[in-house]
């Protein structure tokens, strides 16, 4: 992907304006005009190569915990991690083992007693049968019901500080380590767009990110989620313009320019002119192959079945 920089920009607009400089004052109205036309050129389509990564893996996180009032650091999301062994006396071998997304020391795991243990401190490590050996740490809630439950999300007691909450959760968050998902546009269970059928799941999006729908065993901690990068702001640094975006940016900027100068009919000219700019750069992507295989879903009983 080409770039061009933000004084690249600044130019072309000034001569369209006819004039060498924008004033002190001009400048960062132009540049509010700048950034409000790069976000409406993003949202075009979901598709624009240079923002668009198909099925990386993320992490499906499975529960929220909130209310522990005394190490506050418990009320997070986890994702599970995998299976206990029994290598420790103090853990129950084959149980599901969960780490904290936020504060990784946060550890979840069932104790030789059956029971949920939420520990502060805890870690673990992978063994050559790909289960986990866990050590434990100080355990900051304890379930307490008589008959012990299976899954966390139905215990009823706990000891603790607190009151703790457990909500299930199939999420995948829009943030996870330095990469931020800008817009989900498909989520399959397997790596997708490969020579193999992959199942494709359902899911909404909230503000946490998006919310799996048909997720088909309680054991899955990965989704492939193609989606569009997050647009960032430019500034009178930006070296990054997108060279797809650079006509577009331009002439539209420029109409409004002119709008705020009350030049409503020259405005609407620039205005044409810019729209025919995206419309080119549009027609290229949805040429490409990427238009037939990502953005469109093609529905089969491999790839929608929840089995």
């Amino acid at each position: 992907m080409q770039n061009r920089t933000y004084s690249d920009l600044l130019a072309l607009i000034q001569s369209l304006a006819g004039v060498s400089a924008f004033t002190t004052e001009e400048k960062p109205q132009v540049l509010n005009f700048v950034n409000r036309r790069a976000f409406e050129a993003y949202n075009t389509s979901p598709i624009w190569p240079r923002y668009l990564v198909a099925s990386q893996g993320r992490d499906i996180n499975s529960y929220t915990l909130s209310g522990s009032t005394g190490t506050t650091t418990v009320n997070q999301n986890y994702k599970l991690i995998g299976s206990t062994n029994s290598a420790t006396a103090a853990v129950k071998a084959s149980t599901n083992l969960y780490q904290g997304v936020t504060t990784d020391t946060i550890i979840i795991y069932k104790n030789s007693e059956n029971a949920w243990v939420v520990d502060s401190g805890g870690s673990f490590a992978l063994d050559s049968d790909a289960d986990y050996t866990v050590t434990v740490g100080s355990a900051v809630f304890t379930e307490t019901d008589t008959n012990k439950k299976d899954l966390l999300e139905l215990v009823e007691v706990w000891s603790g500080s607190g009151t703790l909450l457990v909500e299930r959760k199939n999420l995948v968050p829009y943030t996870e380590g330095t990469s931020t998902i800008g817009e989900f546009i498909r989520i399959h269970r397997k790596q997708a767009f490969l020579n193999s059928s992959s199942l494709e799941y359902d899911f909404f999006t909230d503000f946490t990110g998006a919310n799996l729908l048909n997720i088909i065993s309680s054991t899955d901690n990965k989704a492939y989620v193609t989606y569009k990068k997050k647009l960032d702001l430019f500034t009178e640094l930006s070296e990054d313009i997108p060279s797809e975006f650079f006509y577009f940016m331009a002439h539209a900027s420029y109409a409004d320019f002119l709008r705020m100068d009350g030049q409503h009919g020259k405005a609407i000219a620039e205005e044409e002119i810019a729209k025919n700019y995206l419309d080119l750069e549009l027609e290229k992507i949805d040429l490409r192959s990427n238009n037939n295989s990502i953005n469109h879903k093609f529905s089969t009983y491999v790839n929608r079945q929840s089995r």
